[in-house]
Parts: structure tokens; C-alpha cells; sequence
């Protein structure tokens, strides 16, 4: 197969040579032209994401749903199919051109958020938000492991904080072009428009279609050598969609019982061990919430994890070794997971919480929470990287303490925010919130990319967001919800949530991400020495 080894054909780096030492790496203008398309995909990937925050009344509204299934459609619904097929395809990324699946991505994602503007009920919204998670689950695999190739370690948190200010700029532009579509289509057709449809669902196809012309101009970019800024050669898989198969029927049932009886008897036994202990959690919260989507989905995506990990533990050893091996790498990835939570739920809640709580108009909570979250995101998410690496070149543990940084800084602003009846302090609150939230954001990135070899960095990514996305977007949207329905009241024969108490809760993970943080912070350095020892031991 001509796609099987892109290592062999892969255009150079800016001219750095696979033996260049690391010292002597440079990013070239090149590298900075393709960590602009990057960042260019991140904004188009959250605007995607993000849009049904400034829908989500209209959407509860029309399709008659809870605050509880909001938050799972704005959580879990996408999360658990991001992080899921985040795993093969963070495999594909180690192994296949980068650049291609990129772009293939992008496209199917676009598609699918087209497709969300003709949904009619729950079922249907949810479907196509699965479909969304899954086409983006390539984004952030492909462009953290192109940008570790593009970037020598002394930037690549800069880098990779760059690249991760399309999050807050996507986000922000969302919460605007989606309030702005609403009301224009509305306006224009209070009865509905052509089709059917109303201002929810044309916003869907106006941000959706623009992503496939994108898709193309991605497929314009030039592969990088594998390892090159690292003075290390990155060789992948030579049958790399044999070994996404393999990777896929790791991860969906029952095609894991499969997998593990092939391991032998006693992993087949582990493995239905698991699958009973989680049939038996996710039962006993549908029971306790009456919400089947959420749990099944949460159920069945950490079933899924614990297989994946299984087999790439008998099939990858040292890959296994370095991320589900290494205790530094797990608690930097559960304690920024946390952080995520709180940011997520923010970020999904706050239009909302302001058209309801604060009965604030759409066009204008849509402006200034937009433009508060583009510039307050991208402004901490850069201060942030710049920080964590010059705190990187002092102390070997030195990131970490930016990410501790994202917990703390934010409490005090969502206190003082969400129970203020005063527009403007909402927003200065939410501003701060948002910037001390995103520092850390770049100083995770980074540490976990430090912590692996270059062949398993895209692996290592998918692992990355598996912390982002199954604790920190399924849940923080959905607690959020969860507990504002439990809080509510029932008008009119109709639930009300009670949103203030539910953002309040958020506060409460404070203190879990720091005990994380606080052995990440004892642990890293000990194992971004042992680094090549401990792969090699691995196999």
C-alpha cells in the first residue's frame, strides 16, 4: 500500500533533518503558516461544537426537553464518540498521513452539523451530534502530533497554546453568528422557513457547510518527517488501517469479547468483569436520574476505554507503558480533565443562564459573552503556554503549576458571577472565569506530549482528551443540568431548573484536580527522565 509507511515519502520539516539535534531544531515560517490552518480547523471545530449553547433555549423549547437533556446533548451525546474514535484515529495519526485525515475529518464533521438543522426530536439531534464527535475526534491527534513535528520542544507549548486559542475563539464566535442567524431567520420567517425549519436549524447549516471548503484547503498541507525536532526517528505501523480495524474492534462491543478471548481466558473473564461492574453503575444512575441517554452513553464509553487499554496493553506494550503506565501522566491528564469540566460547563451554561436567570436579550448576551470568551480564552490560553515554558526551563515540574493555577483562579469569579443580578459584573466575572481557566490548557497539552515518544503522540493525544472529554465535557454539562432540574420547581405543569445552583456545584471539583495536580507535580519529572528507559522496557 503507497499510504502504508508516509514516513518514507514525508516532505522535511523546514529543511531539519531526522538526526538534527534537538538543540539545533528551528521552527521555519512553513511551520507557522500550517499552525495558522490549525488554528483556523480549531475555530471551525468549536464553532460546531459550541453552537448549541446559544440554541439550547429555542432547542429545549421546541423539542421539549429538560435542562438534564440539554446538558446531555451539549455533553456526553458528542463526548463520548469524541474520545471514543478519538482512540483509533489518535492510532491512525501515529501511523498514516496526518494531513489526509485531518481533512477528512473536518469534512465529516461539517456534514454532520449541516445535518443537525434538519433534526425533529431528541433522537435525531442526538444522532448527529454523535456524528459530529466522531468526524472531530481526528482534530486535535493530527494537529498535536503535526505541530510536535513542526515545533521543537522550547515552543511547543506556545505552539500548541496557539493552536488551542481556536477553542476560545470558536467558541466565542459561535454564541454570535448563532444568535445572529436565529434572529434574522426568524424575523424573516416567524411561520418557518423553507423545509420546515426555524431559526435553530438554519443556524446549524450556515456554520456546517463552510467546513468542506476548509477540508480542502487542509489537504493542500505538507506532511512532516516524523520525530524530526526531537532528533528521534518516528517510524509508524506499516499496515496502519489493519491496525485501525484492530483499534475499532477493541472498542465496540461485542466485538471486545472477541478481542479479549483472543488474549486468553482470563482476560475474557477481566473483561466481562468490567463490563458487568459498569452494566451495573450506569443501571443503578439511570435508576437514580431517570436520564438512559446519559448513563448509557457515559457506560458505554468508559467500557470502551477499559478494552481499548486492555488490548493496547498485550499489543503495545510500551505505548500502554508510557500513558497508562506512568501515574504522572494520569493525574496531569484527570487533574486539567476537571478543569475542563468546570470550562465546559461554563461555556455551555452561561448564554443560557443569562437569557433566563438574568432575562438578558439574545443579541446581546450573545455579544458580550461571545467576544468575553474569544478574547478572554485566547488571551489566557497564550499566557498560559508562554508561562508554562519559561517555568519549564526553571523547574522540571514547572508546567504543572499553571494548570493549578486554572483551578484556583477561577472560583472566586463564578461566586461572585452567578449569584450577582448585575449584567455587567456577569460579564467581568465571566471573563476572568474563562482567562484563568484557559492557562492551563497549554501546560497540559504539552507535559502529556513530553511524557510519550514521537511515535505515540497521537495515541497519547486521544488518551489527553479521553481526560477532557469523558470526565470533563460528559459531565460538566450535564451535572450542570442535572442538578438544576433536582433544584427546580414545576410551573405550569412544566419543569423550571434551578441553573444558579447547578454552576455553583462546579466550584466542589476544586479540590480533587488539586490533590491530582499535587502528584503530577511530585511525579513528572521523574518520568520525563526515565523516559526512553521506561519505552524500552515496554518493548
Amino acid at each position: 500500500m503507497a499510504d502504508a509507511q508516509p514516513n518514507q515519502a514525508d516532505a522535511p520539516t523546514g529543511g531539519v533533518a531526522a538526526d538534527t539535534a534537538p538543540a539545533q531544531a528551528k521552527a521555519q515560517p512553513y511551520s507557522w503558516y500550517v499552525l495558522s490552518v490549525l488554528v483556523i480547523v480549531y475555530i471551525l471545530n468549536f464553532i460546531d461544537r459550541q453552537i448549541l449553547s446559544i440554541l439550547a433555549v429555542d432547542v429545549k423549547a421546541d423539542l421539549g426537553l429538560t435542562d438534564s437533556d440539554m446538558g446531555f446533548l451539549g455533553g456526553a451525546a458528542f463526548a463520548v464518540f469524541y474520545a471514543l474514535f478519538g482512540i483509533p484515529l489518535g492510532r491512525l495519526a501515529d501511523n498514516w498521513s496526518r494531513v489526509k485525515l485531518l481533512s477528512i475529518g473536518l469534512a465529516l464533521w461539517s456534514v454532520m452539523t449541516a445535518l443537525s438543522g434538519f433534526a425533529r426530536n431528541q433522537l435525531s439531534l442526538s444522532l448527529a451530534r454523535m456524528g459530529v464527535g466522531i468526524g472531530e475526534a481526528t482534530a486535535s491527534p493530527t494537529a498535536y502530533s503535526l505541530i510536535s513535528d513542526y515545533f521543537p520542544k522550547r515552543q511547543r507549548a506556545t505552539a500548541l497554546a496557539i493552536y488551542s486559542s481556536g477553542l476560545y475563539i470558536g467558541g466565542g464566535i459561535s454564541l454570535l453568528i448563532g444568535a445572529k442567524i436565529v434572529q434574522g431567520w426568524n424575523q424573516a420567517y416567524p411561520a418557518g422557513g423553507p423545509l420546515g425549519l426555524v431559526g435553530w436549524q438554519a443556524a446549524f447549516l450556515a456554520v456546517g457547510i463552510p467546513g468542506i471548503a476548509v477540508a480542502i484547503w487542509v489537504a493542500t498541507l505538507r506532511e512532516p518527517k516524523r520525530g524530526a525536532m526531537d532528533g528521534v526517528e518516528g517510524k509508524g505501523s506499516p499496515t496502519p488501517f489493519g491496525d485501525l480495524l484492530a483499534d475499532l474492534s477493541a472498542i465496540v462491543p461485542p466485538f471486545t469479547l472477541i478481542g479479549a478471548f483472543r488474549r486468553g481466558p482470563a482476560a475474557l473473564a477481566i473483561n466481562l468483569g468490567a463490563a458487568a461492574l459498569v452494566f451495573a453503575f450506569a443501571s443503578a444512575m439511570i435508576k437514580l436520574t431517570g436520564n438512559l441517554p446519559q448513563w448509557s452513553a457515559v457506560g458505554l464509553g468508559y467500557y470502551a476505554v477499559f478494552s481499548w487499554a486492555s488490548t493496547l496493553r498485550a499489543r503495545d506494550p510500551a505505548t500502554y507503558r508510557l500513558i497508562w503506565g506512568t501515574p504522572a501522566f494520569l493525574t496531569t491528564t484527570l487533574g486539567y480533565g476537571l478543569v475542563s469540566l468546570a470550562a465546559y460547563a461554563l461555556g455551555f451554561w452561561s448564554a443560557p443562564y443569562a437569557e433566563t436567570v438574568l432575562k438578558l436579550p439574545k443579541q446581546e448576551l450573545a455579544f458580550w459573552l461571545g467576544a468575553n470568551g474569544a478574547i478572554s480564552g485566547f488571551l489566557g490560553v497564550i499566557i498560559g503556554g508562554r508561562i508554562a515554558d519559561a517555568l519549564r526551563a526553571r523547574i522540571p515540574a514547572g508546567r504543572i503549576l499553571v494548570i493549578m493555577f486554572g483551578v484556583i483562579s477561577p472560583i472566586v469569579p463564578i461566586w461572585i458571577g452567578y449569584t450577582t443580578s448585575d449584567a455587567t459584573l456577569f460579564y467581568a466575572m465571566n471573563f476572568l472565569a474563562s482567562m484563568g481557566a484557559a492557562t492551563a490548557l497549554g501546560a497540559a497539552a504539552a507535559t502529556t506530549q513530553d511524557l510519550v515518544l514521537p511515535r505515540m503522540r497521537g495515541t497519547a493525544t486521544a488518551a489527553f482528551f479521553l481526560g477532557t472529554t469523558l470526565v470533563g465535557l460528559s459531565f460538566g454539562p450535564y451535572m450542570v443540568g442535572q442538578i438544576s432540574d433536582l433544584a427546580g420547581t414545576i410551573v405550569d405543569g412544566r419543569p423550571v431548573g434551578d441553573l444558579r445552583t447547578g454552576i455553583l456545584a462546579l466550584i466542589g471539583v476544586a479540590p480533587i484536580a488539586i490533590a491530582l495536580l499535587l502528584h503530577a507535580y511530585r511525579t513528572v519529572p521523574a518520568a520525563e527522565a526515565t523516559l526512553v528507559a521506561r519505552g524500552g522496557e515496554g518493548g
